[in-house]
């Protein structure tokens, strides 16, 4: 396997920028085609004539030109600094309609979907705020999110794994593959706390270690009691072993039972400061 197609979400936020710079240097790097997609904000659906207020038309002209004149100029930005970094295979889609469906519908016939975390500027708006859950959850391909803050100009090389033997952490490290080949320090994290069960048969951590190894990944393991937060642990451990990448499954339990509980996904996407390759 390899991320031979690449599709990264574009927006209007300050960090579309960041996240398209990040996208297409691991194009670069894995000889992929990259796929700029850039939802204008215009609905897809129809407003009947008669239920627009005299006067109204031309506001929705008006908003319709602006939503369109503003996709167009993240359009050629993005193209202009893609072509700037040399050549390489790349497209621009702009689409109309609902933003998650877009990203869900065009990210299935990609190998790696790139999107952002939401932060405080996104706090109005609905859409984007929800992304990273229902894109995670519904388009069955890796997503790579990229943080709200940091710039990150490498291919990760310090790669840390978030290793549970859950059935969500096996398709992350099989889908992260291309990126653990070219990692120069895998090291597979696996967490409990005190009153949990040492799980050490179901984790079968040695043979994950083993199965890296005929792919071509060196990686260390490393299991940890910790009396915090797994979420808490794991982002220390990012920050102990300088990581630049976090590799997980996302979403073991339901969504509904995350946002009443709390969980590790929804901790790491709110308090993440690497980018994270996540699969569910």
């Amino acid at each position: 396997m390899n991320f031979k197609t690449i599709l990264v979400h574009l927006d209007h936020s300050v960090r579309s920028p960041v996240r398209a710079a990040m996208a297409a240097r691991w194009a670069r790097a894995h000889g992929s085609h990259l796929t700029g997609l850039l939802p204008t904000g215009l609905s897809d659906g129809v407003i009947p004539a008669d239920a627009i207020a005299s006067g109204m038309s031309d506001y929705i002209a008006e908003s319709a030109d602006y939503l369109r004149h503003r996709a167009e100029a993240i359009a050629r930005e993005f193209r202009e600094a893609v072509a700037g970094t040399g050549p390489m295979s790349y497209e621009v889609r702009m689409v109309d309609g609902d933003t998650v469906d877009a990203v869900v519908r065009h990210g299935r016939v990609s190998d790696l979907v790139v999107i952002g975390q939401s932060d405080d500027s996104n706090r109005t708006d609905t859409i984007v705020r929800a992304l990273a859950e229902h894109v995670l959850m519904d388009v069955g391909r890796p997503v790579m999110v990229v943080p709200s803050a940091g710039t990150f100009y490498e291919v990760p090389k310090r790669i840390l794994v978030g290793w549970d033997g859950s059935r969500e952490a096996a398709v992350a490290v099989q889908a992260a593959l291309p990126a653990l080949r070219r990692a120069a320090r895998v090291t597979l994290v696996s967490l409990r706390h005190s009153n949990d069960e040492d799980n050490a048969q179901r984790l079968l951590t040695a043979d994950m270690v083993q199965y890296l190894l005929r792919h071509g990944v060196q990686a260390r393991a490393e299991s940890q009691v910790t009396e915090i937060d797994i979420a808490d642990s794991l982002l220390s451990r990012i920050s102990d072993l300088d990581a630049d990448l976090l590799v997980m499954g996302g979403y073991g339990h339901s969504r509904l039972r995350e946002r009443v509980l709390g969980g590790v996904t929804r901790q790491v996407l709110a308090q993440m400061t690497v980018p994270v390759l996540m699969a569910h």
